[in-house]
């Protein structure tokens, strides 16, 4: 699955051309991308800006010599590539398993194009079999955890190896929901985008047209 998760970020690669700001997916998959981007930098000149959704990826994308700039220095970004955690039939996805959702959703919101690369593993009919992560502000967490537990999303803490909660790199907590089996993605995003103290969600609903998929055959592409 590793050397087919290569190909998929190389794939992905082969849409990037010189003069564009690319956003910089986190992730195992997105991470196969930004070496590939990388590689072709030092070996084929290529001239990009990349604009990264997490400090790892920053880190990964300033040892391969990718020149960065942050969000608020580019007036737009050309074209997004990142993972995803699970995929439904209508391009429908969620995000968040490696805790950088906000900063993918906002990159991702200032995307002129933006594509998924994934296992065909991560494909599913609806919505989820994966937790929807919810990002939120310290204060008055328990209260929001309280409060999801009482409509039944079954709400857990994420939580670190060494047993503290999750603290994302805008220095938020993560409240995973785990709903076996969500009917109306957009409606359940409209109701934590209503929620005070929720400052973002792991819903990425009709956000990408393109998605390439590593599976057990090689390389497909599906399109919305």
């Amino acid at each position: 699955m590793e050397k087919l998760k290569k190909e998929v970020g190389k794939k992905a690669a082969e849409y990037v051309e010189s003069g564009m700001i690319v956003g910089l997916g986190t992730g195992s998959t997105a991470a196969f991308f930004v070496e590939e981007l990388g590689r072709r930098i030092k070996e084929e000149g290529l001239k990009v800006i990349g604009v990264t959704t997490s400090h790892a990826t920053s880190a990964q994308a300033k040892a391969l010599g990718i020149p960065l700039k942050s969000i608020d220095e580019v007036s737009h970004v050309d074209l997004t590539v990142d993972g995803a955690d699970e995929i439904d039939h209508q391009l429908n996805g969620i995000k968040g398993g490696g805790a950088a959702l906000l900063m993918e959703k906002i990159v991702a919101t200032y995307s002129k194009d933006y594509i998924w690369i994934v296992d065909e593993g991560k494909l599913s009919t609806h919505l989820g079999s994966f937790k929807v992560p919810v990002e939120v502000i310290p204060y008055g967490s328990e209260q929001l955890f309280r409060q999801f537990k009482e409509v039944g999303y079954a709400p857990t803490w994420r939580m670190s190896t060494s047993g503290e909660k999750v603290v994302t790199d805008m220095q938020h907590y993560i409240i995973d929901l785990h709903i076996d089996k969500i009917e109306d993605p957009a409606t359940l995003a409209h109701e934590l985008d209503c929620t005070v103290g929720v400052v973002e969600h792991g819903l990425f609903n009709n956000m990408v047209k393109k998605v390439i998929v590593a599976g057990t055959d090689g390389v497909r592409i599906i399109e919305k």
